[in-house]
């Protein structure tokens, strides 16, 4: 007879993992992706996120994704201008004091080996340009240092190392999930129509002056200041689109490349690509479009994701 001790144990489920991407703000529809997700009872065991994407996967993981989607879905344009704190002196425009302020007030001091499930924030080292996976310490600061983009936000120093933003290096993490040892990657990738009717749309802004003003802000004149400093930033001068406009297309370019070659070599099992490329990459104050078009991806993949799953052993 075969004692107890000695029964065979049934093989563990090969592990899940979901890559979520960096796009600034078109990120908040990982909102509506992981809402979907969860709701069809997908259970990663290995969350890899670069940029917003480390954000929402961070937030998610830690118990604060009601909080998030409820922040995101609050902002206006007026509301955004509150989180400006510029700081033209330093390293980028944005001093990020504020946005540092609500995370810990969200965070605290939880740490990313306290979550329950495997966690990677990418990011890149300044000086040496080397992808650098964040999978322990400050929650927060591991986020921070995740959407440190170049140019807005200054770069975080952690580790010893001066770090930015993990999209101009990996935009969709894949390949942190295998390495961590996920057997089934599900990546929500937030380009696949940067180039399409997102384009013509852009060509037509940097053609036109008559860009749509922002919402008015007469609270102060530091409110009056920061209107005055984006239009400078953002809106055309001239034959030539501003200096904004041209810095965050830039940045889509090299975000849609990256991500066509790193996704050549390693491919996920089940892609997720909702359809955000008309939306601007400072667009925070459309939340509600974007989650809307993040469940309605996930819901486009249901059958890719359910075949997937059913062939997980």
């Amino acid at each position: 007879m075969t004692t107890l001790h000695n029964a065979p144990r049934p093989a563990p489920r090969p592990q899940i993992g979901l890559a979520l991407g960096g796009g600034v703000a078109r990120g908040w529809a990982h909102i509506g992706a992981v809402r979907r997700l969860i709701e069809l009872g997908v259970k990663p065991d290995v969350v890899c996120g670069t940029s917003v994407g480390a954000l929402v996967g961070g937030f998610w993981l830690a118990g604060e994704l009601d909080a998030l989607e409820a922040w995101a879905r609050a902002l206006t344009r007026r509301r955004m201008l509150t989180y400006v704190d510029v700081a033209l002196n330093g390293s980028g425009i944005m001093g990020g004091k504020r946005l540092e302020k609500a995370m810990r007030e969200y965070l605290g001091d939880l740490r990313i080996e306290e979550l329950g499930t495997k966690f990677v924030a990418v990011t890149a080292e300044l000086a040496t340009g080397h992808e650098t996976w964040l999978q322990e310490g400050l929650l927060r600061e591991a986020i921070e240092a995740a959407y440190a983009l170049p140019g807005v936000f200054a770069p975080r120093s952690l580790h010893g190392r001066w770090l930015i933003d993990g999209a101009l290096v990996n935009p969709l993490p894949v390949s942190p999930a295998r390495a961590l040892g996920a057997r089934l990657v599900i990546a929500v990738g937030l380009h696949a129509d940067a180039f399409g009717r997102a384009a013509a749309l852009r060509r037509e802004r940097f053609e036109s002056n008559d860009q749509e003003d922002d919402e008015p802000d007469t609270d102060s004149r530091l409110g009056l200041a920061k209107r005055a400093l984006f239009r400078t930033l953002f809106r055309s001068s001239g034959a030539t689109p501003g200096l904004g406009s041209t810095m965050l297309a830039s940045f889509n370019i090299i975000m849609d490349r990256i991500t066509r070659s790193r996704l050549a070599g390693d491919p996920p099992d089940v892609f997720i690509a909702p359809q955000v490329g008309h939306i601007g990459l400072l667009d925070f104050d459309k939340a509600d479009e974007l989650i809307a078009l993040g469940r309605a991806a996930v819901d486009a993949q249901a059958r890719a994701l359910e075949s997937a799953l059913n062939n997980l052993v």
